[in-house]
């Protein structure tokens, strides 16, 4: 790095020194330019020598090297960057001299995904691959990791016309080989659900599809079921009509104990999908995990814009805690879950420990090159209709077994009555559509006995004013 800085025309730095935690080489010098202590007295040095930047050239370095050296160089008070991950470099997509932020999950400790990359090959070449919200968070992400693996076809339906627009430009820009069908359309709508899986007879079908914002749709129960937990079953049949051989239906955390609405919706999901499976040739596969770091809708998009107006940030409580991993791994292991399932399993993401709200909070202000609780304020809000302290991965009858990737942990689906589930369906869709607001609630409950009410049950009133 340093040779580069020295030969370079367009970088314009004066390197005053190198920091290193080997006390023994204090005093070195490496090209003419002195070690001067260790990674300890960063804030003294950078006052001492008036330092305008401070780059970390350690690209191997874990999380917890780089969150102690963060937090050295917000006590600084002096802005940072990093160098590209070893992976990165190796890959090709970047140099050792590619400076960059340092970003969120360089301080969250996730590994790196050790993955059979061949065989997903093998599963996607010359494949067709529908993929419902495919212009959203996971969606737009499967497309992108798909499309490195040679299929035949990428059908996306979206409801968002800007953002399938706009991801259609990037996709056919970097896969000019593979064809893409980007097609506007609502999963609810059955007729056209059916007619987009007839025309275009997709192999493997990712449905990504969902509302997701845990509060507002607290109050919105009618829409909440009838994208969810119908749309999910009108995408479920048109792949069965359309001869599918394999459906992944994308869950969450918030389907295991569920106290929201959105969280009942989504087992409501998962219980079709495993209903389905038991008497059809389409195989369908459930992957559950928490949250995705960045995902539209997601508490790291809020804190970024509010560090950014100045605060405050707000929390909901010092205590709360979520599962997270980035969207790339998630989407690897959604993938690979699809090369392993056979057909009926529930697949869980190990996402590892649960983290804090809070201090995700202040790691991203300090991220910002400000001090927390000083330069930016820290608001405590408290808990909204609909969430969790904490998030559960399954629940205590599903028993969890290991698979062959540390990563993928396989949940025991817990029975269902078929008649009983089918018949209480049709019951929730006659609501639906009648907008019989509280049957649509006593019935999804009814499906779900499960749900706890925590932080307050849905609010009727509520309910009939906004859905």
């Amino acid at each position: 790095l340093l040779k580069d800085i020295k030969r370079s025309v367009d970088i314009n730095y004066h390197v005053a020194g190198f920091i290193d935690d080997d006390s023994s080489k204090k005093g070195r010098e490496i090209q003419g330019v002195r070690i001067l202590g260790e990674c300890s007295t960063i804030p003294q040095l950078s006052k001492l020598l008036h330092i305008e930047l401070i780059l970390i050239a350690i690209p191997s370095a874990s999380a917890e090297e780089m969150r102690r050296l963060v937090s050295l160089c917000g006590e600084a008070r002096v802005p940072f960057r990093t160098l590209p991950k070893v992976q990165d470099i190796l890959d090709g997509g970047a140099s050792s001299s590619d400076l960059r932020t340092v970003e969120l999950d360089d301080l969250l400790g996730r590994a790196p995904v050790n993955l059979n990359w061949e065989k997903m090959f093998e599963m996607i070449k010359d494949q067709k691959i529908l993929i419902t919200g495919g212009a959203g968070s996971i969606g737009s992400e499967l497309c992108r990791q798909v499309a490195r693996l040679e299929p035949k076809e990428i059908i996306l339906v979206e409801q968002n016309e800007f953002n399938l627009y706009s991801l259609g430009l990037e996709l056919e820009e970097r896969y000019p080989a593979i064809s893409f069908s980007q097609l506007l359309g609502d999963i609810c709508d059955e007729k056209a659900i059916n007619d987009i899986f007839l025309s275009h007879r997709p192999q493997i079908v990712f449905h990504a599809a969902a509302y997701k914002h845990v509060p507002m749709l607290q109050n919105q129960i009618r829409e909440t079921m009838r994208n969810n937990t119908l749309g999910t079953l009108s995408v479920a049949n048109a792949a069965v009509a359309a001869g599918v051989e394999k459906f992944v239906l994308i869950s969450t955390d918030k389907a295991v104990n569920p106290s929201s609405m959105m969280g009942v919706s989504k087992r409501l999901a998962e219980i079709v999908g495993q209903l389905r499976n038991d008497t059809e040739k389409t195989k369908f596969i459930t992957v559950r995990f928490g949250n995705v770091l960045g995902s539209a809708g997601s508490v790291v998009p809020l804190f970024e814009r509010q560090i950014r107006q100045g605060g405050p940030v707000t929390v909901t409580d010092p205590s709360m805690t979520r599962y997270f991993m980035t969207v790339s791994e998630a989407c690897q292991l959604i993938l690979q879950a699809c090369v392993m399932g056979t057909g009926g399993e529930i697949f869980v993401l190990n996402m590892g420990e649960p983290v804090k709200i809070d201090y995700l909070a202040r790691q991203m202000i300090r991220l910002a090159g400000k001090v927390p609780d000083d330069e930016v304020e820290i608001r405590y809000t408290g808990l909204r209709p609909g969430e969790k302290l904490s998030e559960e991965l399954f629940h205590p009858d599903e028993s969890l077994a290991p698979t062959d990737y540390e990563k993928i942990l396989l949940a025991q689906a817990r029975p269902t009555t078929p008649d009983k589930f089918w018949k209480l369906l049709e019951q929730l869709a006659s609501s639906i559509e009648e907008c019989d607001h509280k049957s649509v609630r006593d019935v999804s409950l009814e499906l779900v006995p499960e749900y706890q009410s925590i932080s307050g049950s849905p609010d009727l009133d509520a309910s009939n004013a906004a859905a």
